[in-house]
C-alpha cells in the first residue's frame, strides 16, 4: 500500500487527468478503501485543491477550478512537452499569448530538473522555426471552445465565411485541429444538419456556450483527416480527383495536408483529392509532383489537360 505522502500524489495525479471518478474508481486504483479515499480528498482540499464532490449512490470527485491556482503535477514527458508547447507559442498564432508563454516558461524552468532542462535546450538549440504571416485567434477563444468539446455543449457565434455576410451559428462542437497556420473547429452545424469546418480566426466575436447534447459519431476516423479533405478541395471553385500512380508515402513527401486528401488505393497508387479556384493552378501542381497521374473528375479538367497536351505538342512540332 502507498504511503499517505505517495497517495495524496498519485490521488492528485489522477484527478488531473480525467474529468469526473466515483469513489470505488479511487480506491479500486489507490488499492484502499472508498473511506480512506475521503479522508484524502479531505486533505488535498486543505491543501488548496478544490476537489468537488458529485452525487450518486456511490459519490464522485471532480478536480475543478479554485480562487487560486494550486502546483500541478507533470511526469518526465508532460513536463518536457509543456516547455516545449511554451517556446513555441512564444512566436505562435495565438493572438496576445506570446508575453504570457515567455512568463511561464520562465517559472517552469526555474523548477525543471537539470535532466529535463537540458532535453529542452537541446530542442530550442537545434530547431530553427520557420513561421509565416497570418491570422491569429483569441487564446480565450479557443479556451472557450475547448471546453465545450470536452463537455459536450452546443456553441453560438457569428462566422464569417469566405464569401457572404457574417451568419449566427449554433453547432455542437467535437473537436479542434491545428494544421501549423491557422486553427479549425469541427462541429455538427444544427441549421444545415451536416459537419462543418470552421476556421476560428473567423469566428467574429467569443462564442457562448448552449445547452448540452449527446455526442455524435465523429465525421472521420481522425479530425485531422477530415479537415485535410475539407480545405484541400471543399472550399475551392474547381474540385478534382486524381489517381496517382506512386505509393501514397511517396506523394505526401511532395504535399502538404492542407492542399490535398489523400488515401490509399494499393501498394503503388493512392486517390488524391485537390482544389484551386483556376483550373491550371491544379494542372500545374499535378505536373509539379512530377509522378504520373490519371484524372477522374472534374471533366473539363480533363478537357483542359487535353488543349494543353496539344498546344505543348505543337510548340515542339509534334502532331497531336
Amino acid at each position: 500500500m502507498l504511503e499517505t505522502s505517495a497517495r495524496l500524489l498519485k490521488l492528485l495525479s489522477l484527478l488531473q487527468v480525467r474529468r469526473d471518478w466515483t469513489g470505488p474508481e479511487l480506491a479500486d486504483r489507490l488499492s484502499v478503501d472508498v473511506r480512506t479515499i475521503r479522508r484524502d480528498v479531505d486533505k488535498l482540499r486543505s491543501l488548496g485543491y478544490p476537489v468537488t464532490s458529485l452525487p450518486g449512490a456511490t459519490g464522485g470527485y471532480q478536480l475543478g477550478a479554485g480562487a487560486e491556482l494550486p502546483p500541478l503535477l507533470l511526469d518526465d514527458d508532460e513536463a518536457v512537452a509543456v516547455a516545449v508547447g511554451l517556446r513555441t507559442a512564444a512566436g505562435g498564432t495565438v493572438a496576445g499569448i506570446e508575453e504570457t508563454s515567455v512568463r511561464a516558461l520562465t517559472k517552469l524552468e526555474q523548477v525543471l530538473p537539470s535532466r529535463l532542462r537540458r532535453r529542452v535546450q537541446a530542442l530550442q538549440t537545434h530547431t530553427t522555426p520557420l513561421t509565416a504571416a497570418g491570422p491569429t485567434v483569441d487564446p480565450e477563444t479557443l479556451t472557450i471552445i475547448a471546453a465545450a468539446c470536452r463537455d459536450h455543449q452546443q456553441l453560438r457565434f457569428t462566422y464569417a465565411p469566405t464569401q457572404g455576410e457574417p451568419a449566427k451559428r449554433l453547432a455542437e462542437p467535437q473537436g479542434l485541429v491545428h494544421t501549423g497556420r491557422r486553427w479549425y473547429l469541427v462541429a455538427w452545424d444544427v441549421s444545415k444538419e451536416d459537419w462543418r469546418t470552421f476556421r476560428v480566426d473567423r469566428i467574429t466575436e467569443q462564442p457562448t456556450l448552449a445547452a448540452r447534447f449527446t455526442p455524435r459519431e465523429p465525421p472521420a476516423e481522425s479530425l485531422g483527416e477530415f479537415v485535410s479533405r475539407q480545405i484541400a478541395s471543399n472550399v475551392y471553385t474547381h474540385q478534382a480527383v486524381v489517381t496517382i500512380h506512386a505509393p501514397m508515402q511517396a506523394v505526401a513527401e511532395r504535399t502538404t495536408p492542407t492542399s490535398v486528401s489523400l488515401e490509399p488505393i494499393d501498394d503503388n497508387s493512392c486517390l488524391m483529392r485537390t482544389g484551386a479556384e483556376a483550373l491550371d493552378r491544379i494542372v500545374f501542381y499535378l505536373l509539379y509532383l512530377d509522378l504520373d497521374f490519371e484524372i477522374h473528375e472534374p471533366q473539363h479538367l480533363r478537357e483542359r489537360v487535353g488543349t494543353l497536351v496539344t498546344r505543348l505538342q505543337r510548340s515542339i512540332g509534334a502532331q497531336a
